[in-house]
């Protein structure tokens, strides 16, 4: 009986991985048509994963020692529920280990934290065009929030928002 010499595995990312996770970020960024929205730095994910006061974690999936896909993840909190919830900000795998059910493990590595930290929700969002993996999510039991719309404040519109709340 043989085995597989470079079986997969899934890691916590540690302080070492900031280099590969902000790669992957890329990689991820550039799949997804955004490459030129990456602004993110190795000092921003370093401080945002590992720092005094870290927002979010991450999980390498490794065959070997290849690196081979990556999944970012934090802590929401979902009021109607009155549980932690665990939020997928980015999940990706290399082009040349799609196919393989890297993502569908990364997906269940996710959900056995969330069970693990008694979450009542498991959550991400996913661009519309991304068939594969919508069909993926729907097979894992997801179902989409087609009620929702997802806003966002950034830059400009962000500060200007934040300027109209009075100081202390």
């Amino acid at each position: 009986m043989s085995s597989n010499p470079d079986p997969l595995r899934i890691d916590a990312a540690t302080g070492a991985d900031v280099s590969l996770i902000l790669t992957l970020i890329r990689e991820l960024a550039d799949y997804e048509r955004m490459a030129d929205q990456v602004v993110a730095t190795e000092a921003d994910i370093r401080c945002a994963l590992f720092g005094e006061r870290p927002c979010a974690e991450a999980a390498i999936a490794r065959a070997g020692a290849e690196a081979v896909g990556f999944a970012l993840f934090f802590q929401s909190f979902s009021t109607f529920v009155g549980r932690p919830g665990l939020y997928l900000e980015d999940l990706y795998v290399r082009p040349a280990h799609r196919g393989r059910g890297i993502g569908r493990r990364l997906l269940a590595h996710l959900a056995r934290i969330a069970v693990e930290r008694d979450c009542g929700r498991f959550e991400w969002s996913v661009l519309d065009w991304n068939e594969l993996a919508i069909a993926s999510y729907r097979r894992a039991g997801a179902v989409p929030m087609d009620e929702w719309t997802v806003y966002r404040l950034t830059g400009e519109p962000l500060r200007a928002l934040a300027a109209e709340a009075t100081a202390p």
